[in-house]
């Protein structure tokens, strides 16, 4: 096979060592970068005539049948020897005596270590650091590898040696490249605070390069040999592989137009009903255009764990027919850790002590024998190689036909994977995306992208490293006392608008650096952990500020309990997801709820050549009953008793009708309980187990709950719609029979909505079915009616399904709400509390008679 890979991927793949620091997951924040940049171009700047700086430096060999181009760039080069040749040549044309082309002038015989032995380890690296001189010294040829650190170089007695190993391709490919029998190298370490130098460098021969070289391209080849092994059976088994069952009506009709969206590598919308199959007309012709050389890997993407099932469900039914795929299911980091408290301080966890010594030869044996590879597979073989599972994982992945998981393994700029996402975005991979439920992506977009700190949590960490004291402490206070000036601005209980944050800006770097320098100085003090978390969080923080653009509000806001807080909030993600998109070659975004789906398409990717289709509810409209009561209102305003005791008769009614099981969903826990107050004589009344929905339920408590709808026949329960229970949840047949929606689901009135209708307001949005720019439709009522169709959703899961949909409050009879309905709702009726008895067994006695 052929294969491009980075001189810094192949050497921090094959040549990686040591532990996984508890620090390890702080990204640097792009200020940070940039003085690393900065650093990069001082010295490089200062070299001379002869420093090269950003060589590029490529190389093509053959090895084990594969064909590896190992290509970077050197951050500087300084030749002599080169232009001391041109010279020559120039004497030798006007005279002078021409070079021997076969003689290459060498510098004196120089100390190295003995050659690699036959059988040698990848632990040779660190002997070849050994006589490194700290000096610069002079060199004809030298390849010079600048690390910019926030290590104290005193504490550096020796180069890592991954970064030896670097310097060592770029001093093979170019000694080649130039037919030089010898070469420096030189590792440059710079610290980025005080920008204190420090320097290690060498000779080494080219016959030893070279063998080095052929020894690391031999440990890749075989990775190569077990990818492609593995490639040849996939796609012989891609393509003769058939859809697994007949297509439902409407199933067929998404496959095709996500193949086409692969082929034309665009952007696809999909509205279509539950129970049509969604997720295996988007899986089926993901994986056959494998075949094409399309695609090289699927990342299903979900907001709930449970949706990770069903995707897993859909490829190990293609696999019961002869697929062969690789499929790694990420879980959480907490959840998939074998410590009984996470933390991974080497110090404490013997997994990531040493993890680096040992991953590979786990990730080898776990990638050559499992196909399907979840939680209960990746913690199995960390226990055995005593190494940490999430990492393990996230290496598996990349030798994985389809990533399961999070958004966030996307989109979320803390957590995205790095080992796919992380380069300058000019050339996608083979990526298709496919987002389920992807109503949800909205709202965890925007809390994605944006960031907060809040001043209190300053005080605390100077309080807790006061006894340090130093520089750390001088930055903690100068950031509170800026904190402190901006909150004297705000009025009391209420929130100010920021035109710039710039001064506050400016000292959370310095103080960013400072944090650096002291987890570098403090490595084992019992305030650790609190000081990483603050770490993290400030972190996040300056990425999002380097990111903020038009797209963004800035704000400062007095909390309820009096704490202040400082926001960048993402209003509209669209922008920040598109960059993500561009990762990849098509994503396909789907749901039941996608409605309107301009508002999605807007705030999702907002790109005019993306395409949307609307598939039809196969299931007969017959099935169904939808009722929209005219003479309830759950207005905040107008909510009092009376309404309570009107919401609470239309329950009567509904479970009066017929004997069943049914949900209720409240837009809040305060009203669930207002009118749970009436219903004390339900169970006795009407023969009916009451069960309610309550806060922070864990999962046995949502198993015993969702249970009760398996095991009984007249189930009244009492849920939150939004909630757990609104959505993701499948009880087919006589396990539900009936949704009663209170209301039309409005989110809370808070600052975010109060500067989100203002934000749209003042640009004027474009997904209004009436071309209206109302704010109040994307602050309020899009996100509201969402919940409204996933809770009503509930209802008909499959074509032999029959059900009542009753939704109470008289707006749902507005034509502001009515013309967001799906086309399967044209046949919605209007009712009242005189009424609805005579309508719900009409249909109940016309639903007997067919049966």
């Amino acid at each position: 096979m052929n294969i491009r890979i980075s001189v810094r991927s192949l050497v921090e793949f094959i040549f990686r060592s040591g532990d996984i620091s508890d620090s390890s997951s702080g990204a640097l924040p792009v200020e940070a970068m940039n003085a690393g940049s900065r650093i990069h171009r001082k010295l490089q700047k200062r070299a001379g005539s002869y420093y090269a700086s950003e060589v590029p430096l490529k190389i093509t060999s053959e090895c084990g049948g594969h064909v590896i181009t190992v290509e970077g760039r050197a951050d500087g080069i300084i030749d002599r020897r080169g232009t001391a040749r041109e010279a020559d040549g120039i004497a030798a044309d006007k005279g002078g005596e021409q070079p021997d082309e076969n003689k290459i002038q060498i510098a004196p015989a120089v100390h190295e270590p003995d050659v690699l032995a036959e059988n040698e380890d990848e632990g040779h690296v660190m002997d070849m650091v050994r006589g490194y001189e700290v000096n610069f010294g002079e060199s004809d040829v030298m390849i010079d590898e600048i690390k910019g650190v926030y290590r104290n170089l005193d504490d550096v007695e020796e180069p890592l040696r991954v970064h030896v190993a670097q310097a060592m391709c770029y001093a093979y490919i170019y000694a080649r490249e130039k037919q030089y029998d010898d070469i420096d190298v030189r590792i440059s370490y710079v610290n980025l605070d005080s920008e204190k130098e420090k320097f290690f460098r060498r000779n080494y021969r080219f016959g030893y390069l070279e063998e080095w070289f052929a020894s690391m391209t031999g440990k890749l080849a075989i990775w190569l040999d077990m990818v492609e092994k593995h490639i040849c059976l996939r796609d012989e088994s891609i393509v003769d592989m058939e859809f697994p069952f007949e297509y439902r009506k409407g199933q067929k009709e998404m496959a095709l137009y996500v193949y086409k969206a692969i082929e034309k590598k665009g952007n696809l919308y999909v509205q279509a009903p539950t129970g049509i199959g969604k997720t295996m007309a988007a899986v089926y012709p993901t994986i056959k255009s494998f075949v094409q050389g399309d695609v090289s890997k699927l990342f299903y993407l979900t907001a709930k764990t449970i949706a990770h099932t069903v995707a897993r469900g859909a490829i190990q039914k293609l696999m019961d027919r002869g697929l062969e795929f690789k499929t790694v299911i990420l879980t959480a980091k907490e959840k998939i850790c074998l410590q009984d408290e996470m933390d991974c301080n080497p110090a404490l966890c013997p997994y990531a002590n040493g993890h680096f010594d040992r991953v590979n030869e786990a990730l080898y044996d776990l990638v050559s024998n499992e196909s399907i590879i979840d939680r209960e597979i990746v913690r199995r073989y960390a226990e055995r190689y005593q190494v940490c599972p999430f990492e393990l994982s996230l290496d598996a992945s990349l030798f994985a036909d389809a990533v399961i998981g999070d958004y966030n393994y996307v989109f979320d700029p803390r957590a995205s994977l790095k080992r796919f996402f992380a380069g300058d975005g000019n050339t996608p991979g083979n990526y298709v995306f496919l987002v389920d439920e992807a109503h949800n992506l909205v709202d965890r977009a925007s809390s994605m992208y944006s960031a907060h700190i809040i001043k209190e949590d300053f005080l605390e960490l100077r309080k807790l490293t006061a006894q340090y004291g130093g520089r750390l402490t001088r930055y903690l206070s100068s950031c509170n006392r800026e904190l402190l000036a901006l909150k004297k601005n705000v009025p009391a209980e209420g929130y100010e608008v920021l035109p710039s944050i710039a001064g506050l800006h400016l000292k959370l770097l310095g103080l960013h650096d400072a944090l650096d320098l002291f987890l570098e100085e403090h490595g084992q003090i019992p305030e650790r952990k609190e000081v990483l978390n603050f770490y993290f969080n400030l972190t996040s923080f300056l990425n999002i500020a380097e990111i903020v653009d038009e797209n963004y509000i800035m704000y400062d806001e007095i909390l309820p309990d009096g704490r202040f807080m400082v926001k960048l909030y993402c209003v509209k993600p669209a922008a920040n997801i598109s960059a993500c998109l561009d990762k990849g070659l098509t994503t396909v975004f789907f749901s039941a709820t996608i409605l309107p789906i301009r508002y999605y398409m807007e705030m999702l990717s907002d790109c005019p050549d993306d395409q949307a289709i609307y598939i039809r509810s196969p299931f007969a409209q017959e099935n169904r009953r939808i009722l929209i009561a005219n003479d309830v209102t759950t207005r905040y305003t107008r909510r009092n008793d009376e309404q309570y005791g009107n919401i609470y008769s239309y329950i009567e009614s509904v479970v009066s009708a017929k004997k069943g099981n049914y949900m209720v969903f409240f837009p809040s826990y305060a009203m669930l309980e207002h009118v749970q107050a009436f219903a004390g004589e339900m169970e006795r009344l009407h023969h009916v187990k009451v069960i309610v929905q309550t806060p922070y339920m864990n999962e046995a408590d949502r198993e015993e709950f969702l249970n009760t709808f398996e095991t009984e026949n007249g189930v009244l329960a009492f849920c939150i719609m939004g909630g757990i229970f609104s959505e993701g949840i499948d009880l087919t047949g006589d396990k539900l029979v009936g949704a009663i929606v209170v209301g039309p689901g409005l989110p809370q009135v808070c600052t975010e909505r109060k500067l989100m209708m203002d934000y749209f307001d003042a640009r004027g949005g474009s997904a209004g079915v009436r071309g209206d720019s109302d704010g109040f439709r994307y602050a309020y009522q899009y996100p509201g009616i969402n919940k409204v169709f996933q809770a009503a959703g509930r209802v008909i899961r499959t074509e032999t399904d029959r059900g009542v949909i009753l939704l109470l409050d008289e707006r749902f009879n507005s034509r502001r709400y009515s013309e967001l309905f799906p086309v399967e709702w044209n046949d919605y009726e209007i009712c009242n509390r005189k009424n609805v008895a005579g309508l719900l067994e009409d249909f109940w006695k016309d639903k007997s008679k067919e049966n």
